[in-house]
């Protein structure tokens, strides 16, 4: 797929944050570098340079989650922009299903591991 894959991805999931009023807030006015950290994460996380590595250390993803509320609500506002951004990306760069599947699977579990609130 590729790093220009991820950047379209994670361009097409902002579109939708920059609107959302639950998870705007939890976000700093400029996105740029929230934009390039989830990019060079997913970059990462699918096999490509360690960049994100180099530059932030270890992921740590709950733990640089835990100053927000990630409810249920937040968890499938999340869900919701990068399903979204997931099937608009696959869609223009013709990704096989399995890819799509894969990384659904990926997005769900994560988004359940990093809520931090009762069930």
């Amino acid at each position: 797929m590729g790093s220009d894959f991820f950047a379209e991805l994670v361009e097409t999931f902002y579109e939708g944050v920059e609107d959302d009023e639950l998870l705007r807030p939890m976000y700093p006015a400029d996105l740029a570098g929230a934009k390039a950290r989830l990019a060079m994460f997913l970059v990462q996380y699918w096999g490509g340079p360690a960049t994100y590595s180099e530059h932030r250390g270890h992921p740590r993803l709950r733990m640089r989650h835990m100053p927000f509320t990630v409810d249920e609500a937040a968890r499938d506002a999340w869900l919701g922009h990068m399903g979204r951004a997931l099937e608009i990306t696959a869609q223009r760069r013709a990704t096989p299903a399995i890819v799509v599947e894969t990384m659904t699977d990926y997005f769900v579990r994560s988004a359940d591991f990093l809520r931090n609130t009762e069930r």
